[in-house]
């Protein structure tokens, strides 16, 4: 198998017949051997009928069927934990990351480089609050990690066989995979595009989802919401001690003081402000030691047609988890 391609499933019922289409046409003029990788992530609508369609019809279709969602990066995690081809390739259901642009990721693979990223140049179809918002996350992500994530990117690109094996000895729950690949290394490159408008459907990935990834992607790869929370514990607790100084100071030498509780609650509710917000960012990294300690599997498959390593009925659709 050349190449697998893994697209994550979630109520994409509307973009699943074009999709297939598109990528039948570009990968067949490639000539090249591959298999169609869809990872159903508990859709509510029809996309996992018209899946099996298409699998009954074409056995390059293969399927992964989750017992329920388990979200967008689990997803690709599983497609790409189950594939066989040389190479994989990373592409979301929706079209915005056009399909056309693979022979050229491939031809870059062909060149030496192990991943090969696409880069945004324009995003269209998006709110000026989310474009906005992803440009001001993608750079501080690479200002305060000590990897270099690449910026308006997003998790299309094709990665060799060498980085789908080294994925897989990364089993952390909270899964950043843009992030990851960019930690293990190896050559990289990339080849800038246009990102259409969502061709049918609405997104998955509401505003909550994203706060989630963003979450996910500066604990997994930076302590420095830690130091944050350390240096502002000592910032506070130098004003405090310096209020305090002159507190006694206007009590005992000046005498020129105003008994009142104003002040008070004010300094009371700065200091329990942060003293929160660095409770609050420890919780978070410790949420995610406890997810990882539990070791869990990362997703449960309903059903596949897929050979599943860890099942003890390989291929014939039985329950397996992932590792």
């Amino acid at each position: 198998m050349d190449l697998s391609v893994v697209i994550p499933i979630y109520n994409e019922e509307a973009n699943i017949h074009a999709l297939y289409d598109r990528l039948c046409r570009v990968l067949d003029a490639m000539r090249i051997s591959y298999e169609l990788v869809f990872v159903n992530d508990g859709s509510r609508d029809q996309s996992l009928a018209l899946i099996h369609t298409l699998a009954s019809r074409d056995p390059r279709v293969r399927y992964i069927d989750f017992s329920r969602n388990f979200g967008h990066q689990i997803a690709v995690t599983a497609g790409l934990d189950l594939s066989s081809g040389a190479a994989a390739v990373i592409i979301d259901a929706d079209l915005q990351d056009p399909p056309e642009l693979i022979p050229e990721l491939h031809q870059k693979l062909q060149q030496g480089y192990e991943v090969v990223y696409a880069k945004r140049r324009s995003r269209q179809g998006e709110s000026a609050a989310k474009k906005l918002t992803a440009k001001v996350f993608y750079r501080l992500l690479t200002s305060i990690t000590n990897i270099s994530i690449p910026v308006d990117t997003g998790d299309f690109r094709v990665i060799s066989r060498k980085v789908v094996e080294a994925l897989k000895q990364m089993p952390e729950q909270n899964k950043f995979i843009r992030g990851q690949i960019s930690w293990i290394g190896y050559r990289q490159t990339c080849v800038e595009y246009d990102r259409a408008e969502r061709a049918g459907g609405a997104t998955g990935y509401t505003y909550s989802k994203m706060i989630r990834l963003a979450l996910d992607g500066i604990t997994g790869f930076s302590d420095a919401p830690l130091k944050a929370a350390t240096i502002s514990g000592f910032l506070v607790s130098s004003i405090a001690f310096l209020v305090m100084l002159y507190t006694l100071y206007a009590r005992f030498v000046s005498h020129d003081y105003q008994p009142g509780w104003a002040s008070l609650m004010i300094s009371i509710l700065f200091l329990g402000g942060v003293q929160l917000i660095a409770v609050g960012i420890i919780g978070e990294y410790i949420a995610r030691l406890s997810a990882n300690v539990r070791q869990r599997p990362l997703y449960i498959i309903s059903d596949t047609n897929m050979p599943m390593p860890h099942s003890t009925d390989p291929g014939t659709g039985g329950e397996s988890t992932g590792a």
